[in-house]
């Protein structure tokens, strides 16, 4: 039996196992691993599992995974996130659709301490779908806004996306966090841009607010402060080359924790919550890293991404085109696959790719991690949409659903004013490195 072969077997096996709902993360270590033994035999097969294990676990750059969780759990938990969306409020809420603004600059603003578009979706949730219900706003706008927002998570620095892009295709974090900026704060701006076309079409969709006085306006983003002035010291410090995003995502962390037992607000519960939180998560990530580091040798001993390589770059469709199909690939596959899970099976193939048609490795991970945005609330997987469904029990989720579609348009332009203005993304770092 050739490699090929074996290749197109075990990926065969590998989506069966998913069908079966075996986890993501051993789905792919069996799968590599039974692969390897195929191919190069079991002691082959062992030693690829022993060794990738440890390189993953000790892996120093990783660090910053479990940091910036425990900075956006302990920024929930100390209320920092609920003096943000007050401060949007009384500033935008007057408007029409201003609540609903105010929850995606919420949710950016979030994004910039937790790095997690979960997080982001639940913690702004919890906050804003009772406001928004409260003062008349469509359910579908509420839940979409919501769903949307807590994608930007995964693109706003510091994003979980982009550390486990730069693990598997050894690129600089930095880089990649830096990159993000721009792109972060176009599709924020394009989100608000689809609230106020909604609620200019179909007003009742979300009536404005009370106006609130100035002087309230200055208290709330007073209390505010201080979550503004951690994002400023990790991103800021970051960008002014002072500290790495391992010092940055420690320094967050411990500021964070500061505030919070400043507040009052870290009970021995709430502090045994956010740390369980913040475990369970970080376990995920490392199991799906570690998976995907044993199926990826395995992929590149079935020869099936070079064999596919050769097929994309032959085709007589131009560089363009053959981007186009890529990103295509990737939002059909968004469907129906989760964005990690995506990320570690496609990367692998495609990656080989982009670097022989001649396309920035950096810019190409702004790009991935977008379509990736837009797969978490694609139906029927979207996995925003169900986390927002669980925040919202009440609302229909084909509602929810409904409620995503402007912000997913936004999501597309977006991707093709990336694709054609790289600069978007590669000016910050062309500047920085």
């Amino acid at each position: 039996m050739t490699p090929e072969l074996i290749g197109i077997a075990g990926l065969a096996g590998f989506f069966l196992l998913l069908i079966f709902r075996v986890p993501i993360a051993m789905a792919m270590l069996t799968t590599g691993f039974l692969g390897i033994a195929a191919i190069n035999g079991f002691p082959a097969a062992c030693a690829t599992l022993a060794s990738e294990t440890f390189e993953i676990a000790a892996y120093i750059q990783l660090s910053v995974i479990p940091l910036f969780v425990l900075m956006g759990n302990l920024a929930g938990l100390s209320g920092m996130s609920r003096d943000l969306y007050n401060a949007a409020y009384a500033w935008a809420g007057h408007h029409r659709g201003g609540l609903a603004g105010a929850t995606i600059i919420g949710c950016a603003g979030f994004a910039a301490l937790s790095g997690s578009s979960f997080a982001s979706a639940v913690t702004m949730g919890r906050v804003a779908l009772p406001e928004m219900r409260r003062f008349g706003y469509d359910d579908s706008l509420a839940t979409g806004c919501v769903a949307a927002g807590g994608t930007l998570g995964f693109l706003i620095p510091p994003s979980s996306g982009f550390v486990i892009f730069a693990v598997l295709t050894e690129q600089s974090i930095g880089k990649l966090f830096i990159a993000g900026i721009l792109p972060g704060l176009l599709l924020t701006a394009l989100f608000l841009f689809s609230i106020a076309l909604v609620t200019r079409l179909r007003p009742d969709a979300g009536p404005a607010g009370p106006r609130a006085p100035f002087r309230e306006r200055w208290a709330t983003l007073g209390r505010a402060g201080m979550f503004i002035l951690i994002v400023l010291v990790t991103i800021g410090g970051i960008y002014g080359g002072i500290m790495t995003p391992m010092e940055a995502s420690g320094v967050g962390a411990f500021l964070t924790m500061v505030v919070a037992l400043a507040r009052r607000s870290l009970s021995r519960r709430g502090f045994r919550m956010v740390i369980l939180h913040t475990l369970r998560t970080t376990a995920l990530t490392f199991m799906i890293l570690i998976g995907a580091h044993v199926f990826i040798p395995f992929m590149a001993l079935s020869e099936i991404p070079g064999n596919l390589v050769n097929f994309l770059t032959g085709l007589d469709v131009g560089t363009l085109g053959v981007l186009l199909i890529i990103l295509a690939t990737y939002v059909l596959l968004g469907t129906f696959l989760e964005g990690i899970a995506m990320l570690v099976l496609t990367l692998p193939v495609v990656f080989p790719v982009i670097l022989d048609l001649g396309y920035s490795p950096i810019w190409f991970g702004v790009v991935v991690v977008i379509v990736l945005e837009m797969g978490l609330i694609s139906p029927p997987v979207g996995v925003n949409v169900f986390v927002v469904k669980g925040v919202a029990p009440e609302v229909p989720l084909e509602k929810i659903f409904r409620g995503i579609w402007p912000f997913w348009l936004a999501m597309l332009v977006c991707l093709l004013i990336l694709v054609a203005f790289p600069q978007v993304a590669l000016y910050l770092p062309d500047r920085m490195f």
